[in-house]
């Protein structure tokens, strides 16, 4: 689902929580929301628990993920890749040719679902997350926009759940 104004805190609280001092604050998050060429969604469970989020900027020929978490307690159920296709899908509705992002070099399980996804390393920033937390800027590209007929529909919603 589309992240909203009502999920704002929610998803700034979880973002606090994942990623603490380098975490963004509400007010970023309403910034995103606000600024054109952004797609932002949320992952949600059956009873509304909050089990992810993502937030991509696309303009001109590159995208970015801004970022994308997701709860420690929903790991391991796809909601990663989900969140990643809707990014992927924005990137090339808005004619992105390439996606790119940073990850901290230790995170090996949000590496592994880069990789998965075709990311490739272009770049090392040391201590970008603090020191000795360098951070890894990766890039993949994007497939080709859908046909003119095809664009209005949206990405992915990785809220929702399998039937």
């Amino acid at each position: 689902a589309r992240l909203r104004w009502w999920d704002v805190a929610e998803v700034a609280a979880l973002e606090a929580d994942l990623f603490g001092p380098t975490a963004w604050s509400a007010e970023l998050f309403w910034s995103e929301l606000a600024a054109p060429g952004r797609g932002a969604w949320v992952a949600r469970t059956a009873d509304g628990a909050l089990a992810g989020y993502a937030v991509a900027a696309a303009a001109g020929p590159d995208a970015d993920v801004q970022t994308i978490a997701t709860a420690p307690w929903a790991r391991g159920r796809g909601l990663g890749d989900a969140l990643l296709v809707a990014c992927e899908q924005h990137a090339a509705l808005l004619g992105a040719t390439a996606l790119l992002l940073e990850v901290d070099a230790g995170n090996a399980p949000a590496r592994r679902l880069y990789a998965r996804h075709g990311f490739e390393q272009l770049a090392r920033r040391r201590d970008y997350y603090g020191p000795g937390a360098d951070a890894l800027v990766l890039r993949r590209r994007t497939s080709p926009p859908p046909p003119a007929d095809a664009t209005a529909a949206a990405p992915a919603d990785p809220g929702a759940r399998p039937a």
